[in-house]
């Protein structure tokens, strides 16, 4: 793994990692420590917020709203919201941009996976595809290879291996380098359980030595 003269990632995107680990990881001086670290970066205020929208499909409301509170007072700013965020009716873009976002994620992968949420229940499979990646993951405001970096450093602290497997792979499909998430492992190392961290290096390594870019 890189060091950090030779980091891949720019100073931001590094303070969105450990943001989202931080988030996971649930320790209110953290996140607050944290906070800080990502508006003195320079980070984008609209990917705290993406982020934070996010993060309700990783961690669950108690964590999101905790941190939200933080990134909100720390950041002096009002939240604002488009006309979509404030009805849960099902807008008519939100299937099309899940399917589009979930084929780039899961690349082969997508109609198994579709199939095989399907038969855990029809509703996780429409959740997961209209809520999950069209309402959520295809927001404008963050791209999707930095959702992914999100996403890795979420399920490597929450010690999901499966998740983590596949947006590993995911944050390839949508365009990362192996050694930008190299990187995005380096920054969520202090924040994964000393016994969890050795499996978490194994499974990107059976995913980087198997890694073929899609023709």
């Amino acid at each position: 793994m890189p060091d950090s003269s030779s980091n891949p990632l720019d100073l931001p995107t590094r303070r969105l990692v450990t943001l989202a680990a931080a988030i996971a990881q649930g320790e209110e001086p953290e996140v607050r420590d944290n906070v800080a670290e990502a508006i003195a970066a320079g980070m984008p205020a609209a990917w705290g917020d993406e982020l934070l929208l996010q993060s309700m499909l990783m961690v669950g409301w108690p964590r999101t709203l905790v941190a939200a509170a933080l990134w909100r007072k720390a950041i002096g700013q009002p939240a604002t919201a488009a006309e979509d965020d404030l009805h849960y009716a099902d807008h008519p873009d939100w299937t099309a941009r899940g399917e589009a976002t979930c084929r780039v994620v899961y690349g082969d992968n997508y109609l198994k996976l579709r199939q095989n949420v399907r038969a855990l229940h029809p509703a996780l499979d429409a959740w997961m595809l209209i809520e999950g990646y069209g309402r959520t993951l295809s927001r404008p405001g963050l791209d999707l290879k930095r959702r992914e970096f999100c996403v890795i450093a979420q399920t490597a602290v929450l010690d999901t291996p499966r998740q983590l497997h596949s947006h590993l792979r995911g944050a390839l499909h949508a365009g990362a380098t192996l050694e930008e998430v190299d990187a995005v492992l380096v920054e969520v190392n202090p924040f994964v359980a000393y016994d969890h961290w050795k499996g978490v290096k194994e499974l990107w390594e059976q995913v980087r030595d198997g890694w073929e870019p899609l023709a």
